[in-house]
C-alpha cells in the first residue's frame, strides 16, 4: 500500500515501516489519520523520526485520534498532570521491561494499540525489538496450528515468586506496585484481528497457563508456541533517536526492550489506546477470572 500524504519506508521485510512527511504536533486531517492507521494494521508497527516538537499533550492529542485512551496502567501510577501517560524513566530504578510480551493482556481488554516517545536516549543500547504475531502464527505447521486454535490461556499481572530471590530493592518495591491488584483474564491463544481479519498468536510473557494443562505442560507448549514469534525473521529492531514516536498495534505484536545500556539514562512515555474484547476462531471472546479494570478503560464497572 502507499499513501499520497507520506512516504512508507519498511524497515524489515515482515514487520515495521517508518512514514516519513508527517509532523505529528501538526492538525493532521482525517485523511491522514485514516492512512495512518491502514499502515499500522498492514506494518504492525509503525516508526516516526524527529517529531521533537511533540510534547505529552501533543502526544495524547494524536493518539485520540484512533480512539479512546486508557489510563496509565491498571496499577502502576501515572504522570501526576497527564493520567494517560506512563512515564518509564529507567535511568531512576533497575527494573527493566526485557521479556516478550503484548502490553497489559492481563486485562479482558488489552490496548489496542500502543505509543511511545522519546524523551532521552543512550548513545549506545536501549533499543526495542517487536515481533509479528499474524506471521508466526502462519508460520506455525498445520499440527502445531491446530493445537494453538484449541488453546486458551491465563493471563497475569501475578509474578512467579520462585524467580524472585535476591532482587533489587528497587525492583521489588516495583513488583509490588505492579501488583499491588492482581488480574486474571482467559483468553484465545489464536486471535482473530477486528480490523484486517488475520489470525495471530495471542500469548507472550503475562501468560501463565493453558486452560485444561498443568503449569509443566503449559510452560513446554508455551515455549514452543513463543519460539515462532520470536524468530529472527518475525522482528524489527528501532534504534531509538531523540524524538522517535513509535505505534504499534498491540493485537497483532510483541516486543523486548532490551536491557543492554547499564545505569545510562533511558526515559520513554507511553499512550495506550482503549482496545475491545479478543475473539477466538470460534467466536468465544475473552473473561476476566479476577480483578476489574473497568477503570483502566474507562468503562462503567458492571454489576452483577
Amino acid at each position: 500500500m502507499g499513501s499520497q500524504y507520506f512516504d512508507i519506508k519498511p524497515v524489515a521485510g515482515r514487520i515495521g515501516a517508518e512514514i516519513i512527511g508527517v509532523n505529528l504536533s501538526s492538525n493532521l486531517s482525517d485523511d491522514i489519520i485514516s492512512d495512518i492507521r491502514k499502515t499500522l494494521v498492514k506494518y504492525k508497527v509503525i516508526f516516526f523520526r524527529d517529531q521533537q516538537q511533540l510534547d505529552a499533550n501533543g502526544q495524547i492529542a494524536f493518539a485520540r485520534r484512533f480512539g479512546e485512551l486508557t489510563t496509565a496502567h491498571p496499577t502502576v501510577p501515572s504522570l501526576p498532570e497527564n493520567p494517560e501517560i506512563l512515564d518509564l524513566n529507567y535511568g531512576r530504578t533497575t527494573s527493566r521491561a526485557n521479556s516478550w510480551h503484548t502490553d497489559v493482556t492481563f486485562v479482558d481488554r488489552p490496548p489496542l494499540g500502543s505509543i511511545l516517545r522519546a524523551l532521552e536516549i543512550p548513545p549506545s543500547g536501549g533499543d526495542t525489538i517487536w515481533a509479528n504475531s499474524v506471521t508466526a502464527y502462519q508460520d506455525l505447521p498445520t499440527h502445531l496450528r491446530n493445537l494453538a486454535d484449541e488453546l486458551w490461556a491465563v493471563h497475569s499481572n501475578a509474578y512467579d515468586y520462585a524467580t524472585g530471590f535476591d532482587l533489587p530493592e528497587d525492583v521489588k518495591a516495583y513488583r509490588a506496585v505492579f501488583t499491588s491488584t492482581v488480574y486474571e483474564t482467559l483468553h484465545p491463544v489464536v486471535r482473530i484481528h477486528p480490523e484486517s481479519g488475520e489470525r495471530g498468536l495471542f500469548i507472550g510473557g503475562f501468560v501463565r497457563q493453558f486452560r485444561g494443562l498443568s503449569t509443566t505442560e503449559s510452560d513446554d507448549i508455551l515455549r514452543l508456541l513463543q519460539a515462532y514469534v520470536t524468530r529472527p525473521e518475525n522482528t524489527v529492531r528501532w534504534r531509538w533517536q531523540v524524538g522517535d514516536v513509535a505505534f504499534w498495534d498491540n493485537r497483532a505484536t510483541q516486543h523486548y526492550a532490551i536491557a543492554d545500556y547499564g545505569d545510562q539514562p533511558r526515559r520513554v512515555q507511553r499512550v495506550t489506546i482503549v482496545g475491545d474484547l479478543p475473539v477466538g476462531i470460534n467466536g468465544k471472546q475473552s473473561e476476566a477470572i479476577k480483578g476489574d479494570a473497568s477503570s483502566y478503560n474507562r468503562r462503567e464497572a458492571v454489576t452483577v
